[in-house]
């Protein structure tokens, strides 16, 4: 036998599960500290796709507990529309069989991958099967599901089906066992906490060792379905255009006008014009060559963008900044939506937003968080399109420190809406380098990065005008006592020129032989309500009048007065001590209130 014979021999087909079984890496099941999260985000895209098709708010239950040495146990429960029993099998224990591949509309998945690689790696790590319940309706049994995958034909083996006792009046629940660590715990968080940003509408509670964390939902509105759209001509290949050729495609006008977005009879009769073929031939008689003339005619030929707003779910501006605001304590927050565009035939729908100062890291990179329909993309940042076209920013126009990515206590969000988002692999971790794409990711920022430098500026403004006026508020009371004992005349009232100078709430505290005065003025043209916070190593005895309650712990007191001034009023309180302590206000706007604590003055 000849070496042909013995290659031959070893050479055979195989399945696609076979194929992702020994490169699981590609579908984003390279480690078991990835797996987990993995898991998780391919069963909660799963949920909310289910639930926005439904029509209902998204109520997700996540469990993660570990049963067996590296063992770990993952529950997701959703209230979605529940699967058909005869359908649950396949849409878990065989690969790319899915609903949506052939829907040309927003979705987070399409392939019919996801859940069943999940599946496919339970069953290699930890060799037990899928548990799965679902129930169609109040008036349906829930059925229970024992699901492996047969590796060699990629179909789906049913070890047990029963009906079983179900709480749920529609959904379904999904445990997964398999080999993994919770080493990326924090990771896991941040997808479900940035997952919940970008779906405000959508509540979701995580258990994990012996924690509860709950993700609530700050929108009742429940989110459009998006519609399905036929394909636009600017997005088609031959070795498409030859599939859809079928013996009843009718003429080619009626082929034309009746598969493709967009496509009225004088556009098909341009593209046939072009082609040098007659409208009226069969169009599944087209030659090769024919197809080939016909595509080129069809890149050509100007055709209007598909229709955006049908096919795709923006988040809108105002849920954005709200989903951000529920997660984030920043000091400025805006948000934008760019107009729809198109790249190779699929529409899209750039939105970004940016904030700025609060509580976010002052030191470093900015954090930027990547989205592609409504899904976190949480790894290989640095092969995204979204990264790149942040990095080609010139921050410092905005005032914006930059070395290579922006740096400062800046957060970006980019979320990029399509019908077919153009991933780098089937992990789908990052967005490919679309020109259209890019350009509208920058449109958007630097449209942001105009409102960040108005903020800045103006924030800047402000603080100058604050030191102005504490060092005037701070210097005046002295400077009237020296002139009045230089004149040998009575002390004058400054309030009067303090009130023009300000036009502020001045809350001053002054020290003077033991005893400390509290002092809240109203310079401005409205009433005022705060809390003024004392914070020090002594109680502040004898207080007139007293705070309204005063804490203590560990030595340290606190005594909080309730102050209400109306337009040009005045407020006093006098105690004995130091006056060594903190002083703070709560209630009003920091724009309008000047803090002078001469105890600060007097320790610089």
């Amino acid at each position: 036998m000849s070496l042909a014979d013995d290659l031959a021999a070893q050479q055979r087909s195989i399945s696609v599960a076979e194929f992702f079984e020994r490169n699981k890496h590609l579908l984003g099941f390279d480690s078991p500290t990835r797996g987990i999260i993995t898991t998780i985000k391919e069963a909660v895209d799963n949920a909310l796709d289910a639930c926005e098709e439904a029509g209902v708010l998204p109520d997700i239950y996540l469990s993660i507990r570990k049963q067996d040495r590296d063992i770990y146990r993952i529950i997701v429960e959703d209230n979605g529309p529940g699967i058909v029993p005869a359908q649950v099998p396949y849409v878990f224990g065989k690969l790319l069989y899915g609903s949506r591949f052939h829907q040309i509309r927003q979705s987070r998945g399409q392939q019919g991958i996801g859940i069943s690689a999940a599946v496919l790696y339970a069953q290699l790590t930890s060799g037990l099967p899928t548990l799965i319940i679902s129930r169609t309706g109040p008036d349906q049994p829930a059925h229970l599901f024992s699901v492996r995958i047969d590796i060699e034909t990629n179909e789906p083996d049913v070890v047990r089906e029963e009906k079983v006792e179900w709480d749920r009046t529609h959904g379904t629940r999904i445990q997964i066992e398999f080999r993994s660590t919770l080493a990326a715990k924090k990771r896991l968080i941040e997808y479900l906490k940035y997952s919940s940003i970008v779906n405000p509408h959508a509540r979701i509670m995580l258990e994990m060792d012996d924690e509860t964390v709950l993700f609530d939902r700050v929108s009742d509105e429940v989110i459009a379905c998006p519609e399905s759209i036929k394909p636009h001509p600017h997005g088609i290949e031959i070795g498409q255009l030859r599939r859809m050729l079928h013996a009843g495609s009718g003429t080619l006008e009626q082929f034309l006008t009746g598969t493709f977005s967009r496509v009225g009879k004088k556009t098909a009769e341009e593209m046939c014009r072009g082609a040098g073929l007659s409208c009226t031939a069969e169009a599944h008689t087209l030659s090769p060559e024919e197809q080939r003339r016909l595509v080129e005619t069809m890149q050509a030929v100007k055709v209007p963008p598909p229709p955006v707003s049908r096919c795709l779910s923006p988040i809108g501006e105002d849920l954005i900044t709200r989903g951000l605001e529920k997660e984030f304590s920043m000091d400025f927050i805006r948000a934008r939506t760019r107009p729809g565009s198109v790249f190779s035939g699929h529409p899209f729908i750039i939105e970004a937003a940016i904030g700025y100062g609060g509580k976010l890291p002052p030191e470093g990179n900015a954090q930027i968080l990547r989205f592609a329909n409504r899904v976190p993309l949480m790894y290989q940042q640095g092969a995204c399109a979204i990264t790149t076209s942040v990095a080609g920013i010139t921050w410092k126009n905005y005032g914006i420190s930059q070395a290579g990515l922006p740096t400062g206590p800046l957060l970006i969000l980019v979320h990029v809406a399509s019908t077919s988002v153009p991933f780098t692999s089937e992990s789908k971790d990052a967005i490919a380098s679309i020109p259209e794409i890019e350009k509208e990711i920058v449109l958007a920022l630097q449209d942001l990065g105009r409102d960040l430098k108005v903020f800045l500026s103006r924030r800047d403004r402000n603080r100058l005008q604050e030191d102005r006026a504490r060092a005037v508020c701070a210097i005046l009371p002295d400077l009237a006592a020296k002139v009045s004992e230089i004149v040998e005349c009575e002390l004058p009232d400054i309030s009067t020129i303090e009130g023009r100078i300000m036009r502020k709430l001045v809350v001053r505290k002054r020290v003077n032989e033991g005893v400390v005065t509290l002092e809240a003025r109203n310079y401005t043209d409205t009433a005022a309500s705060l809390s003024l916070y004392t914070i020090s190593r002594q109680p502040g005895e004898a207080a007139s009048p007293p705070p309204d309650f005063t804490t203590e712990h560990e030595g340290e007191f606190t005594q909080v007065w309730q102050v209400s001034l109306g337009a040009g009023e005045v407020w006093q309180t006098c105690y004995g001590g130091s006056g060594r302590g903190m002083i703070e206000v709560r209630g009003v706007d920091p724009r309008t209130l000047v803090l002078v604590d001469q105890d600060d003055d007097m320790d610089t």
